[in-house]
């Protein structure tokens, strides 16, 4: 039995290492790219979001200020028990967003979409925002927290309906749309980790989108050669825009771009992309059967 308690501690502890530290797979990346760059405006923004990056992993402040929305994907074991029952996964949730907002490792910048009233935790309806799946025989449970910055979100979230006689064509050519569209003024903060959803329903293609930008290390290909291939097609031609960090001159507008798929109806071809900005926040917390908590930047 995994106690509530246990459970909003791990998501606390999680959410906070994500919004001081970044993950090691993205800071990889980061100086990868500075590497490659040459133009000065990218590489004096990379040096100094990556000394930014040091001031936070050393207690000086967050390695961004904005820490956008609040989510928590949560992956269980077909045997784990909750305290409660998983109803409870909701409340810890959100206690664990009011202490981080309490305690500024949270911005509250969640606000009511009409009256634009802030409740000042980070908490109200659908917020923190929690996904549930069901996994394999154990008894535990696998958190991944991501503070998802506002600007990747909102300049750089995309869906389209094409024909299916658009085909891959029209696949690369609306993603490429979505890219210049986010990038070209840094609006969404590049060098930009890009998940694109493929098929299914219009909010399934969505989440597709969505989970394959934040919860996929960066470049990991995908196991079907065929998407893995389509992934390489595209980011090979991200590289060829001429767009780099924030927006400057440069071929890493994209640090990694990943794909998930979905079966769909015979009539349609739903494509769906969301972009996460460079700093790609997200930590881990894995419960076991017996409460015992383990933290990690790396993604299993």
């Amino acid at each position: 039995m995994i106690h509530v308690k246990t459970i909003e501690n791990a998501m606390y502890e999680a959410m906070r290492l994500a919004a001081t530290q970044l993950p090691p797979d993205v800071e990889a990346a980061l100086r990868q790219a500075r590497a490659e760059e040459t133009d000065p405006l990218a590489v004096e923004h990379l040096d100094v979001s990556l000394e930014n990056f040091r001031l936070a992993a050393e207690g000086n402040g967050l390695v961004c200020g904005d820490t956008g929305y609040p989510l928590y994907f949560v992956t269980a074991g077909n045997g784990a028990q909750v305290e409660g029952g998983f109803g409870r996964l909701w409340e810890a949730a959100q206690a664990a967003t009011a202490r981080l907002t309490d305690e500024s490792f949270l911005r509250p910048t969640m606000v009511d979409p009409l009256s634009r009233e802030n409740p000042g935790q980070n908490v109200g309806p659908g917020m923190p925002k929690l996904e549930l799946t069901f996994s394999g025989s154990g008894d535990g449970l696998y958190i991944i927290a991501a503070p998802k910055g506002g600007g990747s979100e909102i300049f750089g979230t995309f869906y389209r309906m094409l024909f299916p006689s658009d085909g891959e064509a029209g696949i690369l050519k609306f993603v490429l749309e979505c890219v210049r569209a986010g990038c070209y003024a840094g609006k969404i903060c590049p060098p930009a980790i890009v998940g694109v959803g493929i098929g299914g329903t219009a909010d399934l293609c969505m989440r597709l989108a969505k989970e394959a930008a934040v919860l996929r290390p960066v470049g990991q290909q995908h196991p079907n050669p065929q998407i893995a291939a389509l992934e390489t097609k595209l980011l090979g031609a991200t590289r060829a825009m001429g767009i780099g960090p924030m927006g400057a001159r440069g071929v890493n507008a994209v640090l990694g771009l990943h794909i998930e798929t979905a079966v769909t109806h015979t009539a349609a071809l739903p494509v769906a992309v969301n972009a996460q900005c460079l700093i790609g926040r997200r930590w881990t917390a894995s419960i076991d059967g017996s409460g015992a908590v383990s933290l990690s930047g790396d993604i299993q």
